[in-house]
């Protein structure tokens, strides 16, 4: 069951934006290699401000994720294409649904 969470805001730095949107389409694979990430998203909310959505069943697989290769890639451009640093919340899952409908 999906019980603990991360949600990461990034603000692009001027210029960068596309950048950043790239950066986080191409983690899409670095999340599917992750077993014990079973949710991840990657988000616009605005035209310079993303975010990245993860899920997690137990808090020791958050902590493998923001240890792994998602987290340490995004740090290391971090400097290059990032306005601030990113912030980390921690968030406690109260409810999760996940079905599409039938075609």
């Amino acid at each position: 069951m999906i019980k603990h969470a991360l949600f990461v805001r990034l603000e692009a730095k001027p210029g960068k934006e596309q950048a950043v949107a790239q950066f986080l389409a191409a983690g899409l694979a670095m999340a599917n290699e992750e077993a014990t990430t079973p949710i991840w998203f990657a988000l616009q909310l605005s035209s310079s401000t993303f975010g990245i959505f993860d899920a997690f069943a137990s808090e020791q697989d958050r902590q493998a994720h923001l240890n792994g290769p998602i987290a340490q890639a995004l740090m290391a451009k971090a400097g290059d294409l990032l306005a601030t640093n990113p912030t980390i919340e921690s968030i406690d899952v109260l409810g999760v649904k996940n079905r599409l409908p039938h075609d």
